[in-house]
């Protein structure tokens, strides 16, 4: 069996913006897998909404980000690179997410072009699927990432 890297190992993100505690499987350059507890307590939960705490669909979308960063950065030409963020499409919503919940995210990597890539992304609640989305992603060396 083999081990998994901690996520901290592959992505640059750190608290209060790392949206994965385990990574559940990695095909490098190809898919992951991933799991996130929304813990009670969470900043973002006091004003989203007070009395009714939903976590935001802005997050859920760069969890799965990060989750497909997971597979874009694990491979041999993406070490010390940044994935960012080129496009959201065909996002849905199909669930809320409240404290205690353990999002599993998943994504698969369906066509890459230069440092420019898409990926079919799904956020699950146990059975039920809480977002779904196409995400457009490019890596970039982390010099440049500030570059306009």
């Amino acid at each position: 069996m083999t081990t998994l890297p901690d996520p901290k190992e592959i992505l640059p993100h750190r608290e209060p913006f790392l949206f994965i505690d385990e990574i559940l499987e990695l095909v490098p350059g190809r898919s992951a897998r991933a799991r996130w507890t929304l813990r009670p307590g969470t900043p973002f939960l006091e004003g989203h909404f007070p009395g009714e705490p939903i976590m935001p669909g802005v997050i859920i979308i760069e969890a799965l980000a990060q989750t497909g960063a997971l597979a874009a950065l694990s491979t041999d030409d993406g070490k010390g690179k940044l994935a960012l963020f080129a496009g959201v499409d065909k996002c849905r919503f199909r669930r809320p997410v409240r404290p205690g919940d353990t999002l599993d995210l998943e994504t698969h990597v369906t066509r890459v072009r230069g440092p420019i890539g898409e990926a079919e992304a799904v956020a699950r609640v146990g059975d039920e699927v809480a977002c779904q989305a196409v995400l457009k992603f490019a890596i970039v060396d982390r010099d440049r990432a500030g570059a306009s």
